[in-house]
């Protein structure tokens, strides 16, 4: 069978291997769909962290299911299914109080070991979920959806809250959609027109506003001088997670979703005097995954995915999607 691997920083192979044989409490699946995640371009470019190449990417799978032993969830061979790319040991403080997403032990499909960049896997029976409702474009997108799900969770989402998300990606588009579901009043910010654009035509957020050194007074405009209740951010960037703070009303949360590999800092009593509540939201639960697929009819699939090639034109069409002015939200790749 055909794989593609990220053999070094900047460069992809496709090769060929035997397909993999089931073990007990595994499933064999096909795949069909793999979303490219921002793992995967970090990886691409050689600065994704606890990394290791050569290394097949891919978590957001769609799949069918080629072989499987009996199971709790009636998951037979022709459903399809989603992954939950999180393997977690069960074992540790985590997930012995229901953190399996921040296991201490945790691999991930396609960072710690290798993903669904190829067209059969074996994974644990315990990791799939049933999804013979879904198309292939809706079952590629449930894990980045459900990244979002669990940071809202997370921040505990109240109806009519202003809620702030940095970071009109795909995370964050997610994040504004879920929250919107539970009746917040979004308001989007981000450095680029077009995603702006975007997040208020497709997805429909309250308000929209430019990066910049008039955010602050803008979001005061739009909340009476309140300012947000609950912050977001999916952007990982350094300005903008020091940035954060100061769109968050006094008693609020700040949520950081996106992840940077440098040090932040903040000003301490000006957090201080806000009383601020400050949290990681890392990964998702199965939760989170059956919270997505539920709603998932009520979310923009098909402007989301903006471009899809065949797995053997991928490696000519990588580089492009690095550049924000191909417009790209999220890119798929069939098998």
């Amino acid at each position: 069978m055909k794989y593609v691997v990220c053999q070094k920083p900047g460069e992809f192979l496709i090769k060929e291997k035997e397909a993999p044989i089931r073990k007990e409490n595994e499933a064999l699946l096909k795949i069909n769909k793999v979303g490219i995640c921002g793992t995967d371009l970090h990886a691409y470019a050689g600065n994704q962290a606890f990394f290791t190449y050569p290394r097949i990417l891919g978590h957001e799978l769609a799949s069918e299911v080629l072989e499987i032993g009996e199971n709790e969830k009636g998951i037979k061979a022709g459903d399809k299914v989603v992954v939950m790319p999180y393997i977690s040991c069960g074992k540790c403080i985590a997930c012995r109080n229901g953190k399996t997403n921040c296991c201490t032990n945790i691999s991930v499909l396609g960072v710690h070991g290798d993903g669904g960049m190829q067209e059969q896997i074996t994974v644990p029976t315990n990791i799939l979920l049933p999804a013979n409702n879904l198309s292939n474009d809706e079952m590629a997108i449930v894990e980045p959806l459900a990244i979002g799900a669990h940071a809202v969770r997370r921040a505990n989402i109240k109806k009519d809250e202003f809620v702030v998300v940095v970071g009109c990606g795909p995370i964050g588009i997610g994040i504004m959609k879920l929250a919107q579901i539970e009746g917040a009043k979004v308001i989007a910010i981000d450095m680029v027109e077009d995603r702006l654009k975007y997040a208020k035509e497709k997805i429909g957020v309250d308000y929209i506003v430019k990066a910049g050194d008039n955010a602050v007074k803008e979001i005061e405009k739009i909340t009476n001088g309140d300012l947000c209740t609950a912050v977001f951010d999916a952007s990982g960037n350094k300005y903008a997670l020091e940035s954060c703070p100061d769109y968050m009303a006094h008693g609020g949360r700040f949520v950081l979703v996106g992840l940077s590999k440098g040090e932040l800092t903040y000003t301490h009593p000006k957090i201080h005097a806000k009383e601020m509540t400050l949290m990681c939201s890392r990964n998702a639960t199965t939760e989170d995954f059956e919270h997505v697929i539920s709603v998932l009819g009520q979310f923009p699939t098909e402007s989301f995915i903006t471009h899809n090639v065949p797995f053997t034109e991928m490696i000519e069409n990588f580089d492009s999607w690095l550049d924000p002015k191909n417009g790209v939200i999220k890119a798929t790749v069939t098998f």
